[in-house]
């Protein structure tokens, strides 16, 4: 189980698909808000001037030496929802990112966000 005060120390580390090819650098962690455990992550990638923030699933993540493995393949990744590194992701567009990866969404009972950032 990948725990949130781990993922904090793995920022900034490459993060390369099921294949291992580099997708990009991990930027943030996200929480599921009903259980705080690590839900998605933000993976940096792009020109330096049109860097792009693509949401990724990291359940199954494997931490390796100066990389984190995630369980999807990276035309997938870059295929997903995202943001620009200095935004942040409309609640309206959340449903749209677990539906990419043909995951449940689940918002709170008052309709809260299912995703924090950490």
């Amino acid at each position: 189980m990948i725990h949130t005060a781990d993922i904090r120390e793995w920022r900034g580390r490459d993060v390369v698909d099921s294949a291992g090819h580099k997708i990009g650098v991990l930027e943030a962690a996200y929480v599921d808000t009903t259980t705080d455990e690590p839900a998605m992550a933000t993976v940096r990638t792009g020109l330096p001037i049109r860097h792009r923030l693509f949401f990724v699933p990291i359940e199954d993540a494997i931490v390796g030496p100066g990389y984190l493995k995630i369980d999807y393949v990276r035309a997938l990744v870059k295929q997903a929802p995202s943001i620009g590194t200095d935004d942040v992701l409309p609640a309206d567009r959340e449903e749209a990112v677990f539906k990419h990866y043909g995951l449940a969404y689940k918002p709170g009972a008052a309709g809260e966000r299912q995703l924090a950032r950490r």
